[in-house]
């Protein structure tokens, strides 16, 4: 695996850790999703292979970012993202967030327009229609299963850690270097490094915030939402389906809408083939704000 450059950034409340891959070309932010880490796009580091800085935080309440305290939420992770672009010196930027990272980079993008180039959303940003009151612990449990699990669970070693994420429906096919490496980052103390307050408050903005809900409608520059086939689980209904972006509402002349076939929630980031597809649309946002790379 290619090891990033590790520095921290200063912001609300303490240091936010952030990893960068080498590259010679514009810097792209990443953001993971709920329960992940900066890791989720090491395999894309790769494919990238330097065209661009690929730049990823672990998120507020996750992984070497973990100390940082509440106030959780969307507002919190744009203006970590924010930060990060100024430490780097950095005055507009293409974004990508993966799940959860969806609606943090169309959140950072809809409250600073002028900051964004371009969004790209893989398999998340894009709200599904919910009940007005829901139980938000249940609603992780239905949704993201063993990942909302582990968070209460404690493991004799990483070993075992390792061994439950391996598990996972989502991996148990689909085993690499690049996913075991995503697992041991969030590996600590005998238990995950994930906050659940958290966890809890970001579900809670997911879901019914209007305004994070409403962000994806309010993207500044162009935008494209490459949706994967299967599930969190691997089962074959997965989050978007053609219905269900339609119900969205989002205007095509805003958002392109791509499918990637053979992938579920997880691999759409490690899979070869459709990190191949996701490298590229990063690399035509890149372009299309600084020129061929």
């Amino acid at each position: 695996m290619n090891d990033p450059q590790e520095f921290d950034v200063a912001v609300e409340g303490g240091d936010l850790r952030v990893c960068a891959w080498p590259g010679t070309g514009p810097v792209v932010l990443a953001a993971h999703g709920i329960t992940a880490n900066a890791f989720a796009f090491a395999r894309l580091a790769r494919e990238l292979g330097g065209r661009v800085r690929l730049v990823a935080p672990d998120l507020r309440g996750r992984a070497r970012s973990n100390a940082l305290p509440g106030p959780y939420g969307m507002a919190a992770h744009a203006a970590d993202l924010i930060a990060v672009a100024d430490h780097l010196g950095v005055e507009r930027v293409t974004l990508a967030g993966h799940s959860m990272g969806g609606f943090v980079v169309a959140s950072t993008a809809a409250a600073h327009p002028g900051r964004v180039s371009g969004v790209l959303l893989i398999d998340g940003g894009v709200a599904l229609p919910t009940p007005p009151t829901l139980d938000v612990d249940a609603v992780l449990r239905a949704v993201i299963g063993p990942a909302m699990q582990r968070l209460g669970m404690t493991f004799e070693s990483r070993e075992a850690y390792v061994g439950f994420f391996r598990a996972h429906p989502a991996f148990a096919e689909n085993w690499s270097a690049d996913v075991e490496a995503y697992a041991i980052r969030d590996f600590q103390d005998g238990r995950s490094s994930c906050s659940l307050e958290a966890v809890r408050a970001d579900a809670t903005d997911t879901l019914i915030e209007k305004a994070t809900v409403d962000a994806v409608r309010h993207l500044p520059g162009p935008a494209r939402l490459l949706w994967a086939d299967r599930g969190l689980m691997n089962e074959k209904q997965g989050l978007y389906d053609p219905g269900r972006i339609a119900t969205a509402g989002l205007d095509p002349a805003r958002i392109a809408v791509e499918h990637v076939p053979g992938v579920n929630h997880y691999t759409i980031l490690f899979d070869d083939d459709a990190v191949a597809r996701v490298a590229g649309r990063i690399l035509e946002m890149a372009a299309a704000h600084t020129g061929p790379l």
